[in-house]
């Protein structure tokens, strides 16, 4: 009966909100429906108050000041802020941006805006593991090179790259760095405050909040001079106008509390499960882990299964909610770039598929995951002999 049961492994995708997460907004929606900007009466009060506390739950999780933290409907949102707002504002001092080929989407095509408005943009280029070369990031600064964009972890294989070490390269010559924390953030402890990320972007709906709110981190808004890209009221100290959504608001900051308590445990017991899930698909034969070799996220992993297609696969296994790769491309044909970027031809990309473990992943769905995958792999290879 338990194979029957549809089984959701796309964590990395999106996150049901917990329970708790519900409790705490839904007196935000009928109740305590005040605005924020309100200064007024006590509906307004109590509404600034929520925002007070949550900014200051989403800003503990991170190690970084509530003064720190801005506001937006998401991560994308977040990042085109983050990008689009910087660079503008400081174009006087350079027009040259340095990223990485296996980005986000969201950073890529925004970097691609900025090269239609003028800005020099350089994708470096990762080895088979996903690793970002150091020495090819130092020699790819310029004179003119204002920021660098890099990815705390990816969103596909999970690879965590040296933010560190890049933000101090960075620094070095006077450039900033903005940083995609989307993954990483409540999956894997996160000292913002001395990661020497200038930027961050990430979103509540990756760690059991609500969709349709984010932030963006800014260590010293003077320093990076950013400048808003919506126009409109003074919120957010005038960087991101509109009214603030106060139930998803206090969502996000009771989600950021609840991975305060269970982060820890949640990622050791990931770690073990993925390890098994890789150790048994790898017996298969002809079956390779991206990135296995490199720092990962502990709940996710990236199979390429040869000869197999991914598609063609995730079919013959409709109780399995996996995906073939980022939630923000998967919807078409075309192959992951993340896994392209890696040396992956066009077929091993379309065979390849994400496991993503979450909160309220069992035992019990690990092991029928795995025997699923295994004798589905192993019909799909009768019928190819």
């Amino acid at each position: 009966m338990y194979a029957d049961k549809k089984i959701y492994l796309d964590y990395n995708s999106t996150t049901p909100c917990d329970e708790k997460v519900v409790e705490a907004m839904l007196p935000y929606f009928s109740e305590k429906f005040g605005n924020s900007s309100s200064s007024s009466h006590s509906f307004g009060w109590d509404a600034e108050e929520a925002v007070d506390i949550a900014r200051q739950q989403i800003a503990e999780l991170i190690n970084s000041k509530q003064s720190q933290l801005y506001f937006t409907s998401g991560a994308t949102e977040a990042v085109n802020l983050a990008l689009l707002g910087t660079c503008e504002a400081i174009r006087s001092k350079g027009s040259h941006i340095i990223t990485c080929t296996t980005e986000h989407s969201a950073v890529l095509r925004t970097c691609q805006e900025l090269e239609k408005r003028g800005f020099s943009v350089t994708f470096l280029d990762v080895d088979s593991n996903g690793k970002l070369d150091l020495e090819a990031f130092q020699k790819a600064i310029r004179p003119e090179t204002i920021l660098a964009c890099i990815m705390y972890a990816n969103n596909e294989t999970g690879l965590m790259h040296p933010i560190q070490k890049i933000a101090q390269i960075a620094h070095d010559n006077n450039v900033l760095v903005m940083s995609d924390i989307t993954q990483a953030v409540g999956k894997t402890p996160l000292d913002i405050e001395h990661s020497g990320i200038d930027l961050a972007a990430f979103s509540a709906h990756k760690i059991y909040g609500p969709k349709g709110i984010g932030a963006l981190y800014i260590r010293n808004r003077t320093l990076t001079n950013i400048s808003p890209v919506l126009f409109g009221g003074g919120h957010e100290k005038g960087l991101r106008p509109g009214t603030l959504n106060i139930p998803a608001i206090v969502g996000f900051g009771k989600a950021c509390q609840l991975c305060m308590e269970t982060m820890t445990q949640e990622s050791r017991r990931s770690k073990e499960w993925r390890d098994r899930i890789e150790r048994e698909l790898v017996a298969l034969g002809e079956v390779r882990i991206n990135s296995a070799s490199e720092p990962r996220l502990p709940h996710m992993s990236s199979i390429t299964i040869d000869n197999i297609n991914g598609s063609k696969l995730l079919r013959q296994m409709g109780n399995l909610a996996i995906s073939q790769g980022s939630a923000c491309s998967s919807g078409t044909l075309a192959p992951s770039h993340v896994l392209l970027a890696l040396g992956h031809s066009k077929e091993a990309a379309l065979s390849s598929i994400r496991i993503g473990l979450g909160r309220p992943t069992t035992a019990q769905e690990v092991e029928t995951t795995i025997a699923t995958i295994k004798s589905t792999v192993k019909r799909l290879r009768e019928v190819l002999v």
